[in-house]
Protein backbone atom coordinates (compact mmCIF):
# COMPACT_ATOMS: atom_id res chain seq x y z
CA UNK A 1 0.00 0.00 0.00
CA UNK A 2 2.89 2.23 1.18
CA UNK A 3 4.33 1.09 -2.43
CA UNK A 4 1.23 2.27 -4.28
CA UNK A 5 0.65 5.71 -2.62
CA UNK A 6 3.70 7.03 -2.93
CA UNK A 7 4.12 5.59 -6.54
CA UNK A 8 0.32 7.13 -7.12
CA UNK A 9 1.45 10.76 -5.64
CA UNK A 10 4.97 10.89 -7.72
CA UNK A 11 2.67 9.72 -10.92
CA UNK A 12 -0.64 12.65 -10.56
CA UNK A 13 2.26 14.99 -9.90
CA UNK A 14 3.62 14.28 -13.07
CA UNK A 15 0.24 14.56 -15.18
CA UNK A 16 -0.46 17.81 -13.77
CA UNK A 17 2.94 19.19 -14.66
CA UNK A 18 1.84 19.00 -18.46
CA UNK A 19 -1.42 21.24 -17.40
CA UNK A 20 1.09 23.15 -15.20
CA UNK A 21 4.88 23.00 -15.84
CA UNK A 22 6.01 24.45 -12.98
CA UNK A 23 4.63 21.93 -10.85
CA UNK A 24 7.27 19.61 -12.20
CA UNK A 25 9.53 21.69 -10.49
CA UNK A 26 7.84 21.68 -7.11
CA UNK A 27 8.14 17.77 -7.41
CA UNK A 28 11.40 17.44 -7.97
CA UNK A 29 11.78 19.50 -5.01
CA UNK A 30 9.32 16.82 -2.84
CA UNK A 31 11.31 13.97 -4.96
CA UNK A 32 15.19 15.09 -3.75
CA UNK A 33 14.17 16.05 -0.29
CA UNK A 34 11.50 13.13 0.67
CA UNK A 35 13.48 10.58 -1.87
CA UNK A 36 10.34 8.70 -1.63
CA UNK A 37 12.19 5.70 -3.80
CA UNK A 38 13.90 4.99 -0.97
CA UNK A 39 11.04 4.25 1.41
CA UNK A 40 8.98 2.61 -0.90
CA UNK A 41 9.40 -1.31 -2.20
CA UNK A 42 8.27 -2.27 -5.58
CA UNK A 43 8.52 -0.96 -8.76
CA UNK A 44 9.18 2.42 -7.60
CA UNK A 45 12.07 1.92 -6.05
CA UNK A 46 13.55 0.64 -10.00
CA UNK A 47 12.16 4.03 -11.71
CA UNK A 48 15.06 6.88 -12.10
CA UNK A 49 12.62 9.00 -10.29
CA UNK A 50 15.10 12.13 -9.50
CA UNK A 51 16.26 11.81 -12.98
CA UNK A 52 12.41 12.04 -14.63
CA UNK A 53 12.12 14.86 -12.31
CA UNK A 54 14.39 16.61 -13.11
CA UNK A 55 14.31 16.28 -16.58
CA UNK A 56 10.18 17.33 -16.85
CA UNK A 57 11.37 20.01 -14.76
CA UNK A 58 13.84 21.15 -17.42
CA UNK A 59 12.45 20.77 -20.80
CA UNK A 60 9.15 22.42 -19.22
CA UNK A 61 10.36 25.15 -18.54
CA UNK A 62 12.93 24.55 -21.97
CA UNK A 63 8.77 24.28 -23.49
CA UNK A 64 6.24 25.87 -22.36
CA UNK A 65 7.54 28.67 -19.59
CA UNK A 66 7.26 32.36 -20.82
CA UNK A 67 11.28 33.36 -20.20
CA UNK A 68 10.88 36.34 -20.99
CA UNK A 69 11.47 38.10 -17.30
CA UNK A 70 14.21 35.18 -16.39
CA UNK A 71 17.39 36.58 -15.47
CA UNK A 72 20.77 34.69 -14.54
CA UNK A 73 22.32 36.24 -11.92
CA UNK A 74 26.22 36.76 -11.13
CA UNK A 75 25.59 34.16 -7.78
CA UNK A 76 24.26 31.81 -10.06
CA UNK A 77 27.43 32.33 -12.37
CA UNK A 78 29.63 31.73 -9.02
CA UNK A 79 27.56 28.10 -8.36
CA UNK A 80 28.52 27.48 -12.43
CA UNK A 81 32.04 28.60 -11.31
CA UNK A 82 31.67 26.06 -8.31
CA UNK A 83 30.50 23.27 -11.07
CA UNK A 84 33.47 23.38 -13.30
CA UNK A 85 36.04 23.38 -10.54
CA UNK A 86 34.51 20.44 -9.21
CA UNK A 87 34.44 18.89 -12.30
CA UNK A 88 38.22 19.56 -12.97
CA UNK A 89 38.85 18.43 -9.69
CA UNK A 90 36.82 15.13 -10.27
CA UNK A 91 39.07 14.32 -12.92
CA UNK A 92 42.39 15.06 -11.25
CA UNK A 93 40.82 13.53 -7.99
CA UNK A 94 43.18 11.31 -5.53
CA UNK A 95 40.52 8.63 -4.95
CA UNK A 96 39.22 8.57 -9.06
CA UNK A 97 36.63 6.05 -8.77
CA UNK A 98 35.14 7.41 -5.16
CA UNK A 99 35.28 10.97 -6.01
CA UNK A 100 32.79 10.31 -9.38
CA UNK A 101 30.35 8.52 -6.64
CA UNK A 102 29.79 11.80 -4.58
CA UNK A 103 30.48 14.21 -8.38
CA UNK A 104 27.08 11.93 -9.74
CA UNK A 105 24.78 14.06 -7.15
CA UNK A 106 26.99 17.10 -6.71
CA UNK A 107 26.82 18.22 -10.42
CA UNK A 108 22.67 17.49 -10.41
CA UNK A 109 22.01 19.73 -7.11
CA UNK A 110 24.51 22.94 -8.40
CA UNK A 111 22.90 22.82 -11.94
CA UNK A 112 19.26 22.74 -10.00
CA UNK A 113 20.48 25.75 -8.09
CA UNK A 114 20.96 27.55 -11.06
CA UNK A 115 17.91 26.25 -12.92
CA UNK A 116 15.48 27.08 -10.45
CA UNK A 117 15.84 31.05 -10.25
CA UNK A 118 14.82 30.89 -13.67
CA UNK A 119 11.43 29.92 -12.91
CA UNK A 120 10.68 32.20 -10.22
CA UNK A 121 9.16 34.91 -12.52
CA UNK A 122 6.00 35.56 -10.08
CA UNK A 123 5.34 36.08 -6.34
CA UNK A 124 3.22 32.74 -6.37
CA UNK A 125 6.17 30.74 -7.42
CA UNK A 126 8.70 31.69 -5.23
CA UNK A 127 6.37 31.22 -2.23
CA UNK A 128 5.55 27.55 -4.06
CA UNK A 129 9.02 27.03 -3.90
CA UNK A 130 9.72 27.76 0.03
CA UNK A 131 6.05 26.06 0.48
CA UNK A 132 7.25 22.78 -1.44
CA UNK A 133 10.70 22.91 0.29
CA UNK A 134 8.88 23.08 4.00
CA UNK A 135 6.41 20.66 3.68
CA UNK A 136 8.90 17.90 2.16
CA UNK A 137 11.01 18.37 5.16
CA UNK A 138 8.48 18.54 7.38
CA UNK A 139 7.68 14.47 6.16
CA UNK A 140 10.90 13.51 7.75
CA UNK A 141 10.79 16.74 10.83
CA UNK A 142 7.41 15.32 11.96
CA UNK A 143 8.01 11.67 11.85
CA UNK A 144 11.29 12.24 13.71
CA UNK A 145 9.23 14.17 16.29
CA UNK A 146 6.56 11.95 17.23
CA UNK A 147 9.03 9.27 17.34
CA UNK A 148 11.22 11.54 19.71
CA UNK A 149 7.94 12.63 21.80
CA UNK A 150 7.03 8.44 22.59
CA UNK A 151 10.14 8.18 23.90
CA UNK A 152 12.44 6.94 20.44
CA UNK A 153 15.89 8.25 19.37
CA UNK A 154 19.14 8.50 20.55
CA UNK A 155 22.47 9.07 18.33
CA UNK A 156 22.51 7.49 15.47
CA UNK A 157 19.66 5.23 16.26
CA UNK A 158 16.58 7.61 15.32
CA UNK A 159 14.85 6.21 12.23
CA UNK A 160 13.38 8.40 10.24
CA UNK A 161 10.83 6.67 8.20
CA UNK A 162 13.54 4.32 7.14
CA UNK A 163 17.21 2.85 8.22
CA UNK A 164 19.17 5.44 6.34
CA UNK A 165 22.39 7.54 7.08
CA UNK A 166 22.51 9.78 3.91
CA UNK A 167 20.62 13.11 3.21
CA UNK A 168 18.08 14.67 5.20
CA UNK A 169 17.89 11.47 6.92
CA UNK A 170 21.12 11.57 8.49
CA UNK A 171 21.18 12.47 12.51
CA UNK A 172 23.41 15.85 12.33
CA UNK A 173 22.07 16.72 8.86
CA UNK A 174 18.40 17.15 9.60
CA UNK A 175 18.71 18.33 13.03
CA UNK A 176 20.42 21.45 10.94
CA UNK A 177 17.78 21.89 8.08
CA UNK A 178 15.11 21.41 11.15
CA UNK A 179 16.18 24.07 12.61
CA UNK A 180 16.99 26.53 9.48
CA UNK A 181 13.20 25.79 8.19
CA UNK A 182 12.03 27.39 11.51
CA UNK A 183 11.95 30.80 9.82
CA UNK A 184 10.45 30.08 6.57
CA UNK A 185 7.74 28.45 8.18
CA UNK A 186 7.23 31.35 9.88
CA UNK A 187 7.00 33.31 7.23
CA UNK A 188 5.00 31.21 5.19
CA UNK A 189 2.12 31.16 8.23
CA UNK A 190 2.10 35.18 8.49
CA UNK A 191 2.14 36.30 4.50
CA UNK A 192 1.75 33.07 2.58
CA UNK A 193 -1.42 33.30 0.08
CA UNK A 194 -1.49 29.18 -0.99
CA UNK A 195 -2.57 28.44 2.67
CA UNK A 196 -4.16 31.83 3.80
CA UNK A 197 -2.83 32.44 7.52
CA UNK A 198 -5.68 31.49 10.23
CA UNK A 199 -5.77 29.11 13.18
CA UNK A 200 -5.61 25.86 11.03
CA UNK A 201 -2.47 27.31 9.45
CA UNK A 202 -0.99 28.63 12.82
CA UNK A 203 -1.55 25.32 14.63
CA UNK A 204 0.37 23.17 12.13
CA UNK A 205 2.77 25.82 12.10
CA UNK A 206 3.28 25.65 16.44
CA UNK A 207 3.81 21.94 15.91
CA UNK A 208 5.79 22.02 13.34
CA UNK A 209 8.25 24.28 14.97
CA UNK A 210 7.75 21.86 18.47
CA UNK A 211 8.83 18.83 16.18
CA UNK A 212 11.75 20.70 14.15
CA UNK A 213 12.65 21.70 18.40
CA UNK A 214 12.71 17.64 19.18
CA UNK A 215 14.67 16.67 16.69
CA UNK A 216 18.30 17.77 18.15
CA UNK A 217 16.98 15.53 20.83
CA UNK A 218 15.89 12.66 19.26
CA UNK A 219 19.28 12.74 17.05
CA UNK A 220 21.00 13.81 20.62
CA UNK A 221 23.28 15.80 17.44
CA UNK A 222 25.05 18.70 19.34
CA UNK A 223 24.91 20.88 16.06
CA UNK A 224 20.88 21.02 16.39
CA UNK A 225 21.26 22.18 19.72
CA UNK A 226 23.99 25.05 19.17
CA UNK A 227 21.68 25.59 15.65
CA UNK A 228 18.72 26.65 17.80
CA UNK A 229 20.83 28.82 20.47
CA UNK A 230 21.92 30.42 17.57
CA UNK A 231 18.28 31.00 15.79
CA UNK A 232 16.89 32.19 19.05
CA UNK A 233 19.73 34.74 19.36
CA UNK A 234 19.29 36.03 15.86
CA UNK A 235 15.51 36.87 16.18
CA UNK A 236 16.11 39.10 18.72
CA UNK A 237 18.08 41.79 16.57
CA UNK A 238 14.23 42.22 14.21
CA UNK A 239 11.69 40.88 16.58
CA UNK A 240 9.34 43.64 18.35
CA UNK A 241 8.80 41.50 21.15
CA UNK A 242 12.33 41.06 22.58
CA UNK A 243 11.76 40.78 26.14
CA UNK A 244 8.83 37.99 25.80
CA UNK A 245 11.21 36.03 23.37
CA UNK A 246 14.71 36.24 25.95
CA UNK A 247 11.48 35.64 29.02
CA UNK A 248 10.93 32.67 26.65
CA UNK A 249 15.03 31.86 26.28
CA UNK A 250 15.48 31.35 29.56
CA UNK A 251 12.53 29.57 31.25
CA UNK A 252 12.54 26.99 28.33
CA UNK A 253 15.82 25.20 29.00
CA UNK A 254 14.49 25.53 33.12
CA UNK A 255 11.40 23.60 31.70
CA UNK A 256 12.83 21.14 29.31
CA UNK A 257 15.85 19.74 31.33
CA UNK A 258 13.68 17.45 33.56
CA UNK A 259 12.31 15.74 30.53
CA UNK A 260 15.18 15.15 28.16
CA UNK A 261 16.71 12.02 28.64
CA UNK A 262 19.68 11.36 30.69
CA UNK A 263 21.85 10.18 27.43
CA UNK A 264 20.80 13.33 25.71
CA UNK A 265 22.36 15.46 28.75
CA UNK A 266 25.27 13.11 29.15
CA UNK A 267 26.25 14.04 25.01
CA UNK A 268 25.14 17.38 25.71
CA UNK A 269 27.93 17.45 28.42
CA UNK A 270 30.31 16.64 26.30
CA UNK A 271 30.41 20.19 24.07
CA UNK A 272 31.85 21.90 27.50
CA UNK A 273 34.09 18.71 27.82
CA UNK A 274 35.04 17.73 24.54
CA UNK A 275 38.41 16.64 25.79
CA UNK A 276 37.31 13.41 26.81
CA UNK A 277 35.08 13.17 23.82
CA UNK A 278 36.80 10.66 21.30
CA UNK A 279 34.46 12.48 18.20
CA UNK A 280 35.49 15.52 19.10
CA UNK A 281 38.85 14.75 19.23
CA UNK A 282 38.29 13.13 15.67
CA UNK A 283 37.22 16.30 14.21
CA UNK A 284 39.98 18.40 15.67
CA UNK A 285 42.58 15.58 14.18
CA UNK A 286 41.13 15.68 10.62
CA UNK A 287 40.71 19.35 10.46
CA UNK A 288 44.54 19.64 11.15
CA UNK A 289 45.37 17.24 8.87
CA UNK A 290 43.26 19.04 5.98
CA UNK A 291 45.46 22.31 6.71
CA UNK A 292 48.65 20.18 6.52
CA UNK A 293 47.34 18.66 2.96
CA UNK A 294 46.27 21.81 1.90
CA UNK A 295 49.19 23.60 2.28
CA UNK A 296 50.93 21.00 0.10
CA UNK A 297 47.97 20.49 -2.37
CA UNK A 298 46.67 24.16 -2.73
CA UNK A 299 44.34 22.92 -5.41
CA UNK A 300 42.53 19.96 -3.23
CA UNK A 301 42.32 16.42 -3.71
CA UNK A 302 38.59 15.92 -5.32
CA UNK A 303 36.07 14.25 -3.82
CA UNK A 304 36.42 11.89 -0.98
CA UNK A 305 39.88 12.78 -0.03
CA UNK A 306 39.37 12.41 3.45
CA UNK A 307 40.11 8.34 2.79
CA UNK A 308 43.54 9.70 3.49
CA UNK A 309 43.50 10.89 6.50
CA UNK A 310 45.62 9.55 9.18
CA UNK A 311 45.03 11.36 12.83
CA UNK A 312 46.74 10.69 16.39
CA UNK A 313 44.98 12.25 19.32
CA UNK A 314 44.65 11.86 22.93
CA UNK A 315 41.44 11.80 24.50
CA UNK A 316 41.97 12.85 28.09
CA UNK A 317 39.22 11.88 30.91
CA UNK A 318 38.87 12.17 34.96
CA UNK A 319 37.67 10.47 37.60
CA UNK A 320 37.30 12.10 41.46
CA UNK A 321 37.57 9.79 44.19
CA UNK A 322 37.41 12.45 47.54
CA UNK A 323 40.01 14.64 47.63
CA UNK A 324 41.93 12.43 44.75
CA UNK A 325 41.56 13.52 40.62
CA UNK A 326 42.97 11.07 38.64
CA UNK A 327 43.75 11.73 35.07
CA UNK A 328 44.19 9.67 32.29
CA UNK A 329 44.90 9.81 29.06
CA UNK A 330 44.26 7.61 26.32
CA UNK A 331 45.99 7.52 22.64
CA UNK A 332 43.37 6.83 19.41
CA UNK A 333 44.66 6.67 16.01
CA UNK A 334 42.04 6.46 13.16
CA UNK A 335 42.35 6.73 10.09
CA UNK A 336 40.16 7.52 6.59
CA UNK A 337 37.63 9.40 8.94
CA UNK A 338 35.57 12.75 7.06
CA UNK A 339 35.94 16.26 7.46
CA UNK A 340 33.09 16.94 9.82
CA UNK A 341 32.84 20.09 8.89
CA UNK A 342 31.77 22.16 5.87
CA UNK A 343 34.69 24.16 5.38
CA UNK A 344 37.47 21.54 5.89
CA UNK A 345 35.63 19.65 3.35
CA UNK A 346 36.02 22.26 0.79
CA UNK A 347 39.12 23.16 1.85
CA UNK A 348 40.39 19.82 1.45
CA UNK A 349 38.31 18.94 -1.77
CA UNK A 350 38.72 21.72 -3.58
CA UNK A 351 41.44 23.52 -2.34
CA UNK A 352 41.51 27.49 -1.84
CA UNK A 353 40.16 28.14 -4.90
CA UNK A 354 37.04 26.46 -4.06
CA UNK A 355 37.01 27.49 -0.73
CA UNK A 356 37.17 30.85 -1.71
CA UNK A 357 34.22 30.62 -4.23
CA UNK A 358 31.96 28.53 -2.07
CA UNK A 359 32.64 31.22 0.95
CA UNK A 360 31.86 34.31 -1.77
CA UNK A 361 28.51 32.15 -2.66
CA UNK A 362 27.44 32.10 0.97
CA UNK A 363 28.37 35.39 1.98
CA UNK A 364 26.72 37.12 -0.87
CA UNK A 365 23.81 35.29 -0.13
CA UNK A 366 23.58 37.39 3.31
CA UNK A 367 24.36 40.73 1.81
CA UNK A 368 22.09 40.33 -0.93
CA UNK A 369 18.91 39.38 1.58
CA UNK A 370 20.49 42.13 4.66
CA UNK A 371 19.65 44.29 0.99
CA UNK A 372 16.63 43.01 0.34
CA UNK A 373 15.39 44.20 3.98
CA UNK A 374 16.38 47.01 4.14
CA UNK A 375 14.90 48.39 1.11
CA UNK A 376 11.64 46.81 1.46
CA UNK A 377 11.32 47.24 5.35
CA UNK A 378 9.11 50.11 5.26
CA UNK A 379 6.69 49.19 2.58
CA UNK A 380 3.22 48.33 3.77
CA UNK A 381 1.45 47.55 0.76
CA UNK A 382 -0.30 44.15 0.29
CA UNK A 383 1.72 43.40 -2.43
CA UNK A 384 5.32 44.40 -0.89
CA UNK A 385 5.21 43.46 2.90
CA UNK A 386 6.03 40.09 1.92
CA UNK A 387 9.39 40.99 0.59
CA UNK A 388 11.53 41.90 3.46
CA UNK A 389 10.55 39.34 6.00
CA UNK A 390 11.02 36.55 3.48
CA UNK A 391 14.49 37.74 2.82
CA UNK A 392 14.79 38.15 6.79
CA UNK A 393 13.99 34.02 6.74
CA UNK A 394 15.95 33.20 3.72
CA UNK A 395 18.95 34.85 6.12
CA UNK A 396 18.48 33.42 8.84
CA UNK A 397 18.02 29.90 7.50
CA UNK A 398 21.51 30.54 5.60
CA UNK A 399 23.28 31.52 9.01
CA UNK A 400 21.85 28.90 10.86
CA UNK A 401 23.65 25.95 7.73
CA UNK A 402 26.43 28.34 8.56
CA UNK A 403 26.82 27.31 12.01
CA UNK A 404 25.77 23.92 11.66
CA UNK A 405 28.65 23.59 8.55
CA UNK A 406 30.98 24.07 11.02
CA UNK A 407 30.76 20.56 12.59
CA UNK A 408 29.06 18.69 9.58
CA UNK A 409 30.25 17.92 6.03
CA UNK A 410 27.39 19.60 4.24
CA UNK A 411 28.99 21.39 1.80
CA UNK A 412 26.68 20.55 -1.56
CA UNK A 413 24.15 19.91 0.51
CA UNK A 414 21.08 19.64 -2.16
CA UNK A 415 18.50 20.80 0.51
CA UNK A 416 20.54 24.17 1.10
CA UNK A 417 21.63 24.56 -2.77
CA UNK A 418 17.86 24.71 -3.35
CA UNK A 419 17.61 27.76 -0.30
CA UNK A 420 20.55 29.38 -2.51
CA UNK A 421 18.26 29.39 -5.55
CA UNK A 422 15.08 30.85 -3.92
CA UNK A 423 17.56 33.74 -2.55
CA UNK A 424 18.37 34.12 -6.25
CA UNK A 425 14.96 34.08 -7.64
CA UNK A 426 13.85 36.44 -4.95
CA UNK A 427 17.14 39.02 -5.56
CA UNK A 428 16.12 38.54 -9.39
CA UNK A 429 12.14 39.06 -8.86
CA UNK A 430 12.56 42.28 -6.56
CA UNK A 431 15.10 43.62 -8.85
CA UNK A 432 13.05 43.27 -11.91
CA UNK A 433 9.16 44.79 -10.29
CA UNK A 434 11.47 47.24 -8.59
CA UNK A 435 12.39 48.76 -12.00
CA UNK A 436 9.85 50.20 -13.58
CA UNK A 437 9.21 51.84 -9.94
CA UNK A 438 11.67 53.55 -9.54
CA UNK A 439 12.11 54.87 -13.27
CA UNK A 440 8.36 56.23 -12.71
CA UNK A 441 9.79 58.03 -9.15
CA UNK A 442 13.01 59.39 -11.63
CA UNK A 443 10.73 60.63 -14.14
CA UNK A 444 8.39 62.44 -11.33
CA UNK A 445 10.84 64.31 -9.65
CA UNK A 446 12.04 65.75 -13.26
CA UNK A 447 8.87 67.03 -14.07
CA UNK A 448 8.44 68.58 -10.84
CA UNK A 449 12.21 70.03 -11.77
CA UNK A 450 10.35 71.29 -14.87
CA UNK A 451 7.14 73.10 -13.80
CA UNK A 452 7.88 76.86 -12.88
CA UNK A 453 6.69 77.39 -9.77
CA UNK A 454 3.26 78.79 -9.62
CA UNK A 455 2.60 82.67 -9.43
Amino acid sequence: MLNLGLTAFFGIMILLGFKRPFLWVLCYLYVDIVAPQLISWGFLTQMPTSLIAFAAAFLGWLIFDDKRDSRFTWRQGLLAALLVYCGISTLTADYPVEALTKWSWVWKALVFAMFLPLTLRTRLRIEAVALAMVLSASALIIDGGLKTAMGGGGYGSLIIFIENNTGLYEGSIISCVAIAIIPIAIWLAKYGTIFPADWRVWTFTIALIFACSLIPVGTQARTGLICLGILCVLYLRTSKHRFVIMAGMTLAPMLAVPFLPASYLARMNTIENHQSDQSAGTRIGVWKWTMGYAKDHPLGGGFEVYMSSKVEYDTVSSQTSGSNVTISRTRVVEEGRAFHSSYFEMLGEQGFPGLALWLTLQISGLVQMEMIRRRWKDRTGPDEAWAAPLAVALQLAQVVYLIGSLFVGIAFQPFILMLIGLQCGLWSYLKRISGPERAQRQGARKMQVRVPAAG
